[in-house]
């Protein structure tokens, strides 16, 4: 093979190369194949492998055959029967061996170079360099190596520490989340549970009688607090069932446009403060799909319409293509800012400028997400400000096989 490593000031500015990519290195694979270039320019070698302790053993974990480890034979030589020895010792191992074959097969003479790699005092994993054919290993070559194994060792511990830190901060995050999900939750149960109080310790009041309009008009405030005390509740199983993908779907064979018929009608006797008007392009649109979530991500669309947009027109458009159901909600209201058109698909985001005017949970349209999801659908939101907003789904066709 020659000796056809760097020598001099090449050799220096190379092992300077090396300890500053792993310095500044982020991610232990993104720097391996520069690694492995580097450390041919200190060590010639054909095969190159990192092993790392996986369930109590050691496996390849970075591997990379070159010149003459590129043949057939050669890939399968990673020094399986070195690592044994390696971590027996527990130290630089150089080690030859004779393979039976052709005198002039230099793949029969493996010339093998290895040593554990530690954190602290716990070997994590051996680096092993095979060369075929020889020459042996030189005192540099063994300098280098153990050089090459330091910084290795090094870059992997830093990886551990990087992973330990963000698991640190990811669970920081988690229990953020956790806070700002109660202070949420907290809020939202207060004000239905404070009206519900407050005007039910009033009726009870004994130094006070109440004539009929006003007994009836404080049981219908504390009726609807009921009401969105409820509908919190429900939210928050729905949500927490969706996350979890243990939220049943009773899948059944539905004509889409009659659903948004009967779900319109069932709106407009809610007496809702909007306008629907139905715009079916195609009749007879058939879908799999559970009637009753179905019907939740429209009441949804239609009641945040209301509550965003009162007095506007809502158009609720259903067309087809080749392979999808399309229906859009669009309403003619202020519309949504694009900064936040994505947002607002996340569990408990709220539009910051109308979190004091408008009353909601923040779940909706994450609930309706997940459900669509669910369907192996779409659902996307358009709008501009002062423009209206247009919520836009698309589902899955029935295919004619899914109809028998």
């Amino acid at each position: 093979m020659g000796d056809r490593t760097l020598s001099g000031k090449a050799f220096i500015n190379t092992l300077f190369e090396l300890s500053s990519l792993v310095l500044q290195a982020d991610n232990v694979s993104e720097v391996i194949p520069t690694l492995i270039d580097l450390s041919r320019k200190l060590v010639i070698f054909d095969n190159f492998v990192i092993y790392l302790e996986e369930n109590g053993e050691m496996r390849p974990s970075y591997a990379r055959a070159v010149g003459r480890g590129r043949s057939k034979e050669a890939d399968v030589a990673w020094g399986e029967n070195f690592i044994e020895r390696i971590l027996e010792d527990d130290r630089l191992i150089v080690h030859q061996d004779l393979i039976k074959g052709p005198e002039d097969d230099r793949l029969k003479t493996p010339f093998y170079i290895g040593i554990p790699l530690r954190h602290g005092k716990n070997c994590v994993g051996a680096l092993v360099m095979i060369r075929f054919g020889g020459p042996e290993y030189s005192d540099r070559d063994r300098q280098s190596f153990q050089f090459i194994a330091d910084h290795i060792a090094q870059l992997l511990e830093r990886d551990v520490l990087v992973r330990t830190i963000d698991k640190i901060e990811g669970n920081q995050r988690m229990w953020k989340m956790q806070e700002n999900f109660v202070a949420t939750v907290s809020h939202d149960l207060r004000t239905p549970l404070g009206f519900i109080k407050g005007y039910t310790t009033t009726l009870l009041r004994e130094d006070t009688d109440w004539d009929v309009p006003t007994f009836r008009e404080f049981l219908g405030i504390i009726d609807d607090e009921a009401d969105r005390l409820q509908e919190l509740i429900d939210n928050l199983l729905d949500s927490s069932r969706l996350q979890s993908g243990t939220l049943q779907m009773n899948l059944q064979t539905l004509q889409l446009d009659v659903v948004l018929r009967d779900m319109i009608q069932r709106s407009q006797l809610r007496d809702i403060d909007v306008t629907i008007d139905l715009e079916i392009e195609n009749q007879g649109v058939m879908v799999k799909a559970d009637p009753t979530r179905l019907g939740q991500v429209f009441d949804n669309l239609i009641n945040n319409a209301s509550k965003y947009a009162p007095g506007s027109r809502v158009v609720v458009k259903l067309v087809k293509d080749e392979d999808n159901a399309i229906i859009e909600v669009i309403d003619d209201g202020p519309g949504i800012d694009g900064d936040h058109l994505e947002k607002i698909f996340q569990r408990f985001y709220r539009v910051p400028e109308t979190r004091m005017s408008v009353r909601g949970s923040g779940l909706g349209l994450y609930i309706c997400r997940q459900i669509i999801l669910a369907h192996n659908g779409k659902i996307s939101a358009k709008s501009e400000n002062g423009n209206g907003a247009a919520f836009h789904i698309t589902m899955p066709l029935l295919q004619d096989e899914e109809a028998e």
